[in-house]
């Protein structure tokens, strides 16, 4: 039962991390209609960057917010340069776009930082304390209450204020909110610009766990697919459901289930994508959608 409950709380912190990434992908889904699969570049980048601040010596808790700032305006950047002319083009157009991203944003990462792991600073300590029985670590809670912080901001912005609403509007009937004076075209910028914040925190809490280098992402964006089809590919609350229930699902098959653990632990989460897409292709908190016979 110790282990058991041990295993909950590793995935929940895992969880924390793949539902930060499945919202950055449903913000971006409900904006565009399209998945983003630049996202994990986009977050390995701002963890280079925030690495960066780190090293030249400033705090980690200034670095943090900072680098979320610039990933936020990075985000909105690429929404207005690379997006926004080919925003009304075939999805397929859209795809190849953002997969192209994805490649130049890995080669510029391996450009400027190199691909030589290194360990990623982490402010909380790896001691462990008692929880019912079962030892978690500092790290493990410290990931939890930093993503849980970022979930709740982020609903809080989408449900309580005019700029969220608006975003929300924008999003799902762009022609009516054009014509009660908002600006969709910044709102989806807006979209971009928050996902992207969202991702880098995302980033930066699995950084300490695995080692910095410009493809540590490309297995996390994986999960984080599975959280956002799992939850639901447009509810914000459904990535952060989704995300929770994929972290401690795949920690307690690699602990229980023989045979499973490292890379095969992708085919746990390639088993939720699927089984989804069959049983309930809505996910769990989805809109069903309405076909006219």
């Amino acid at each position: 039962m110790q282990e058991f409950l041990q295993q909950v709380l590793s995935g929940i912190a895992s969880g924390g991390i793949y539902a930060s990434l499945a919202l950055a992908l449903v913000l971006i889904y409900n904006a565009m209609g399209l998945v983003n699969f630049a996202q994990g570049e986009m977050a390995m980048f701002a963890t280079f960057l925030a690495f960066t601040l780190i090293g030249r010596g400033m705090d980690y808790w200034i670095a943090l917010p900072l680098t979320i700032a610039i990933a936020f305006v990075g985000g909105i950047v690429i929404q207005r340069v690379v997006i926004r002319p080919v925003e009304r083009a075939p999805v397929l157009t859209l795809v190849i776009v953002t997969l192209g991203l994805a490649t130049l944003i890995n080669g510029l990462a391996g450009f400027f930082f190199g691909y030589l792991p290194r360990l990623f600073p982490s402010p909380f300590s790896v001691q462990t304390i008692d929880i019912f029985g079962a030892a978690a670590s500092w790290q493990d809670l410290g990931v939890i209450a930093v993503s849980g912080v970022v979930l709740v901001l982020v609903f809080l912005m989408l449900q309580r204020t005019t700029v969220g609403l608006a975003m929300r509007a924008a999003a799902h009937n762009p022609e009516a909110s054009r014509l009660l004076g908002i600006r969709v075209s910044w709102m989806l910028a807006l979209g971009w610009g928050l996902a992207s914040a969202v991702g880098a925190v995302s980033g930066i809490m699995v950084a300490p766990i695995l080692y910095l280098e410009p493809n540590m992402m490309q297995t996390v964006i994986i999960y984080a697919f599975a959280a956002a089809v799992l939850g639901g590919i447009e509810s914000p609350l459904g990535a952060v459901i989704g995300g929770l229930i994929v972290g401690v699902t795949v920690n307690l098959a690699g602990t229980y289930l023989p045979g499973v653990g490292g890379d095969l632990q992708l085919a746990v989460a390639f088993a939720i994508i699927i089984a989804v897409l069959v049983i309930r292709p809505n996910g769990l908190l989805g809109r069903r959608a309405m076909r006219r016979a």
